[in-house]
């Protein structure tokens, strides 16, 4: 059940300040008794707006660059450039939006949009999500692909504005400092540099739907999401200081960067390229690669920071598994604690893991899927194993063993 919101501040229904609702709109306790004070003149026109703003978003503690990679390395294994981007652009970002009047001048602060090109599983989602989590904001994480132009069949771009509206739990104010996160951007990339004559429902009319939000303007969005209509009561919402942070896959854009390196692409004669080859290829994007990709100059304009991730190697999922703190490994030696059973992987068994993950080409989020069907058995009969020790060998990855138990 959607909360009532305040029609005068924004805020949303809670014990302390509750919000009355009426025929045609709705009046928080604060705005009541602020409204009371001016109508009794105890309180002069000009204070109104400290008085209705009980739930104003509180200022974030803004970290260094530094303290920023730090929690990304607690959480994201490698992709030391990608977390260096992320984190001066969010520092720089919270800078602007709280510390724009310690010095008195005419010089406006853009903010710095992101977009993070990798391969699937490399982690873009993840550092979005531990960057909001850390500074206590509210998050949205939209799916491109599902997007379209207004009027058209699918989510409305101003969808995720509405989104993000829900993750503050309606308050207005935290929304307008929050980050959005649109994944998949590359899925909405027209299909040549010519632009079409004809409308491009989901390609090239997304981008150019997101340019406006992107850039920063008044959105009037739907409190609960899905079509406007006309007469519908709508919640406005400033997107200027809202970070946007874009990610894609860009399979393909490799090609285009060597093409233009002058190198070949086809034909007899081409040595095998290793990870790291492809790695150094892709850190060398720039913004009229992006173009011959398929996304329009106006919003690579606006994403003005670009960050590559790479492929993640065996070494990497190794790591993954064991390393961070909500590490997959350490997740269920937790829940097999929880029924008095010490769980154990032997080194081999880690590698074979991280070799199938390669394998499907699903990334470290692939790692999942493969432990719980390894794991599945053993966990139905968890309970029988109490007080014991098991242990995962390579041979019961691969499904020819039977786990140790002792």
């Amino acid at each position: 059940m959607s909360k009532i919101i305040c029609d005068f501040c924004g805020t949303t229904d809670t014990k302390d300040n509750p919000v009355i609702a009426g025929d045609n709109a709705c009046i928080c306790k604060a705005c009541v008794t602020a409204a009371n004070e001016i109508m009794s003149g105890n309180l002069p026109i000009e204070e109104i707006d400290n008085k209705i703003t009980p739930t104003e978003a509180k200022e974030i503690k803004i970290k260094t660059p530094a303290e920023l990679k730090k929690i990304l390395d607690e959480y994201v294994i490698g992709q030391d450039r990608a977390k260096k981007v992320l984190s001066v652009a969010v520092y720089n970002h919270y800078k602007r939006i709280f510390r724009h009047n310690e010095i008195d001048d005419d010089t406006e602060l853009n903010k710095s949009n992101v977009l993070l090109i990798g391969p699937t599983g490399s982690g873009k989602t993840l550092l979005a999500q531990t960057i909001s989590k850390y500074l206590d904001v509210p998050l949205a994480i939209a799916d491109a692909t599902s997007l379209t132009e207004a009027g058209y069949v699918g989510d409305d771009v101003e969808n995720v504005v509405t989104r993000l509206v829900q993750a503050a739990d309606g308050d207005i104010k935290k929304a307008e400092r929050g980050i959005i996160f649109i994944d998949e951007v590359d899925k909405v990339a027209r299909m040549s540099e010519n632009r079409s004559i004809t409308r491009d429902v989901s390609g090239e009319g997304v981008q150019q739907a997101l340019l406006k939000i992107v850039e920063g303007a008044v959105v009037n969005v739907p409190p609960k999401g899905g079509r406007k209509h006309p007469g519908q009561d709508a919640l406005q919402v400033d997107t200027t200081n809202i970070l946007f942070i874009c990610g894609g896959a860009f399979d393909g854009l490799e090609d285009i960067i060597k093409k233009k390196q002058g190198a070949n692409v086809l034909g007899f004669n081409q040595d095998k390229k290793g990870k790291n080859d492809h790695d150094k290829v892709l850190s060398k994007v720039e913004a009229d690669d992006l173009v011959k990709y398929g996304l329009i100059p106006e919003l690579i304009g606006r994403l003005h920071m670009v960050a590559t991730l790479n492929e993640i190697t065996e070494d990497d999922m190794v790591h993954i598994l064991t390393e961070p703190k909500n590490a997959l490994i350490k997740q269920y030696i937790k829940l097999f604690q929880m029924d008095d059973v010490k769980l154990e992987f032997e080194k081999d068994a880690l590698k074979e893991l991280a070799k199938l993950a390669i394998i499907r080409k699903t990334g470290a989020r692939g790692l999942r899927s493969i432990l719980e069907d390894i794991m599945l058995d053993i966990m139905f009969d968890l309970p029988k194993y109490k007080n014991k020790t098991i242990t995962i060998s390579k041979e019961v990855v691969l499904k020819t063993k039977e786990p140790k138990v002792a």
